[in-house]
């Protein structure tokens, strides 16, 4: 009879994941049963969401009579997520009262979970709730008063999404090159110019930057705007689709190259405040990018872990295999570390949005938000992208065959080392953090409260990894802060150190606390093994090695 290998299947991804099951019986044990329906949803959208696989985002630019349409149409899975997104509260719970400072760990946890498998939906979620936290800052209360509550609603027939206009043909995080005009029309203004790159163009309005005419050159002369990209008929308002991108992943996304030819728009700060003003939106935003990090981790490492279970060779199962047993752990503890990192990051996010809860350190926490939510970004990111890979490698042959699905998880985390900032951008963001001052200190005070709280002897040898990384790090940044060349060719060294310190520092905690509380030893496994992984990056490359081997000729 001919062999057929049985596929890996998803089970619940609540259930299955014990370092969010900890988690949330650490920080908010009440949303536990809610987050398990989550879990069963996550098993029926991640089979609907592989049947559904060649269904891809769709322009027509023009009507059987010559008339501009510009009509994205998307799967019907794409929309069906915008409700299930409202009536689950993956941007909502993040804003409602009930939980304090720990509603953010409630609405993480939902992402968390259900992200995975809805094709990507997180990414217009993570810019509608970037446009909530950006109107809230900006205190324009006619412009709170009338799209918050959309922003934010749990009805599907009133929420809204937005989408994040900023990229264009200059340049990506270099905003300061912005070529788009705001002409002033009554009390109103008009844009005009060209989005190279924008995501989730199907929303209802979108914040974006632009250059008041009059404003100087650079950043300094930005302003940020709101526009409602459809008129009451449905038709986009002075806005041409000009193409829509043909990306290695996020494919159900509809992202697209627009041009604006006098769209009416409106101010949401002052004229020329625009970068300042996006601040709020990239803290919500790295944010999400790092949870959506750890999501993609997760549901790799499910797939992989059920197929060595099922699948047999050299007479018996992976899982038996003790070198694929191995390889499996390494990613399970890769996993975990990258977890802490994110989730201490939303919860750091909560405590400043929703005040301390009491503790009157709230300096201390914007220092650690400086510096955490970029690191995090960045060091998860690059981890989704090398786990990802791996956990497809697991699943051999089929891992490339696109029909399992399975490539998708890779080629979706590959954009997440990349969106809101690259790797290197984000590196040398984590310089100026350091660079306004406090921010070292803060990750030292981080280290040491993860560490003190660390007893158990099976966790001695995790906790000084990690202190001697993060010293290695500390006294190679304060050296190098006078050698402006030396700092920035080692600013990803000195980052990913930083993240890794605080990501092995942060498990170490939390497993010191599932040992405490009758969680079991995985966790401290987990802590061990990710120990012995690599956490110390810092070293000072050669400068005439980097320009020999980045030169056309490779001579001096």
């Amino acid at each position: 009879m001919a062999f057929f290998q049985e596929p890996p299947r998803l089970g619940n991804q609540f259930d299955d994941d014990p370092m969010l099951v900890s988690w949330i019986a650490r920080f908010c044990p009440d949303v536990a049963d809610e987050l398990r329906a989550v879990g069963e949803l996550s098993v029926e959208y991640h089979a609907r969401q592989l049947a559904d696989r060649g269904n891809e985002p769709v322009l027509t630019q023009w009507d059987a009579w010559g008339q501009r349409i510009d009509r994205i149409e998307v799967s019907p899975l794409w929309r069906e997520a915008q409700g299930l997104a409202a009536r689950l509260g993956m941007v909502a719970a993040g804003y409602e009262p009930r939980l304090g400072a720990h509603a953010r760990t409630h609405q993480f946890a939902i992402v968390h979970v259900l992200g995975p498998s809805l094709d990507v939906y997180t990414c217009p979620l993570a810019m509608t709730d970037g446009a909530a936290r950006t109107l809230l800052a900006s205190g324009n209360q006619p412009l709170i008063e009338r799209y918050v509550p959309r922003l934010t609603s749990r009805d599907p027939a009133v929420m809204w999404t937005s989408g994040q206009w900023m990229t264009e043909r200059t340049g990506g995080s270099d905003v300061s090159q912005s070529e788009t005009i705001a002409r002033r029309d009554g009390e109103s203004w008009r844009l005009y110019g060209t989005k190279w790159f924008t995501s989730a163009t199907t929303s209802e309005m979108a914040l974006t930057l632009a250059r008041p005419e009059g404003n100087p050159d650079g950043s300094r002369g930005l302003a940020l705007f709101l526009v409602e990209l459809r008129d009451g008929a449905g038709r986009l308002r002075n806005i041409q689709v000009n193409r829509l991108k043909d990306k290695l992943g996020t494919r159900k996304v509809p992202t697209a190259e627009l041009t604006l030819d006098g769209t009416p728009a409106t101010l949401v700060g002052a004229p020329g405040d625009g970068v300042r003003a996006i601040t709020p939106m990239l803290a919500v935003t790295r944010t999400w990018n790092a949870v959506s990090a750890v999501s993609a981790m997760r549901r790799g490492l499910a797939l992989a872990g059920d197929y060595a279970r099922r699948r047999a060779a050299f007479g018996a199962l992976l899982a038996d295999k003790p070198l694929h047993a191995d390889t499996l752990a390494a990613l399970e503890a890769e996993y975990a570390a990258a977890f802490c990192l994110a989730f201490r990051a939303v919860w750091v996010l909560g405590r400043l949005e929703r005040g301390a809860g009491g503790d009157p350190d709230r300096e201390g926490d914007e220092r650690l938000s400086r510096v955490l939510t970029p690191i995090a970004k960045l060091v998860t990111g690059k981890q989704a992208v090398a786990v990802t890979s791996e956990a497809i490698e697991a699943c051999g042959g089929a891992g490339y065959v696109e029909d399992t699905g399975l490539p998708r998880i890779l080629a979706d985390a590959q954009v997440l080392p990349i969106w809101e900032g690259t790797t290197n951008v984000l590196s040398l963001d984590t310089l100026r953090a350091l660079g306004k001052g406090g921010a070292l200190e803060a990750i030292q005070a981080e280290l040491d409260r993860c560490l003190t709280a660390v007893t158990d002897p099976g966790l001695t040898r995790p906790s000084e990894v990690a202190r001697a990384a993060l010293r290695h790090a500390v006294a190679w940044a304060r050296t190098a802060m006078t050698e402006a060349e030396r700092l920035e060719a080692g600013a990803r060294r000195l980052a990913v150190t930083l993240g890794k310190s605080l990501e092995l520092a942060l498990l170490a905690e939390h497993a010191q606390w599932c040992l405490d509380h009758g969680f079991g030893g995985r966790a401290a496994a987990a802590a061990r093994r990710f120990a012995l992984s690599g956490v110390d990056h810092i070293a000072d490359a050669i400068a005439d090695d980097t320009r020999l081997l980045i030169s056309r000729t490779g001579q001096r």
